[in-house]
């Protein structure tokens, strides 16, 4: 089960697709709510991440997989997370690229709080024209032409899309839900890699890091040089052999 991110769709997983099917693995790449080709919800609450949560386990539930490897990237990884920990059952292993243990995540630094700045900007109301203003510009500046922007782009100016795709950050970073106490999430007992890209602009490579304290099971870590927060498209090969490897 492969599960992506802001502002991807399971296209980003094209590099992957062909090398896990040739190593004998069926493959699930969903586009989460609001993303691709799927719906798109009209309410910030829609996207809180539960709702993810339980969207990959109906998927689950339709295909009759009893058991998955699930590997997430970006606010994919972050559902991975909250999915192997909630239904610990259900995930052989896990993989999270980007984005670590969520309890990882809680004590920010001044380095990850400098990287996330835009997750601030997604807040205000306006952001949408923001981002879209002079063909895109700011929403380029964001990017820094990494990733599939010509598509994100594409896909992101159809009626709704990109308030869709911003609602992830509006109903789980908004300001005022960081300062609300919340539980900590339990620790993953699945096996667990963890990736991260020395070229990442938004995540630090601390929280990924420090991720090993909250994962009972079997823990390793890989750092992937030369790619930027998208690994998977700028070092394919590394990340597939890594994957296949990981999963045996």
């Amino acid at each position: 089960m492969l599960l992506h991110g802001f502002p991807d769709s399971s296209y980003v997983w094209r590099r992957q697709l062909p090398t896990l099917v040739d190593a004998g693995l069926r493959v699930i790449a969903p586009d989460l709510r609001g993303f691709g080709e799927s719906d798109r919800p009209p309410e910030v609450e829609d996207y809180a991440l539960g709702r993810s949560v339980r969207d990959v386990l109906a998927v689950l539930d339709a295909l009759e997989v009893e058991r998955a490897l699930v590997v997430g990237h970006d606010f994919g990884a972050v559902v991975a997370w909250l999915v192997a920990v909630s239904a610990p059952e259900r995930v052989e292993r896990l993989v999270a690229m980007s984005v670590g243990h969520p309890n990882a995540l809680r004590q920010r630094t001044i380095e990850q709080r400098e990287k996330g700045w835009y997750q601030l900007l997604f807040q205000f109301d306006g952001a949408e024209q923001l981002l879209m203003r002079n063909d895109w510009e700011l929403f380029r500046e964001v990017l820094h032409g990494a990733g599939d922007l010509d598509r994100y782009i594409a896909d992101l100016s159809r009626p709704g899309a990109l308030a869709a795709g911003l609602a992830w950050y509006r109903a789980n970073l908004a300001p005022a839900r960081e300062l609300e106490e919340r539980p900590p999430v339990p620790a993953v007992v699945a096996p667990t890699l963890g990736l991260w890209s020395s070229g990442d602009r938004y995540l630090a490579e601390d929280g990924m890091l420090r991720s090993a304290e909250h994962v009972s099971g079997p823990w390793r870590y890989e750092r992937i040089e030369g790619a930027s927060h998208w690994l998977q498209l700028d070092q394919p090969e590394q990340v597939n052999a890594l994957l296949v490897e990981f999963f045996g």
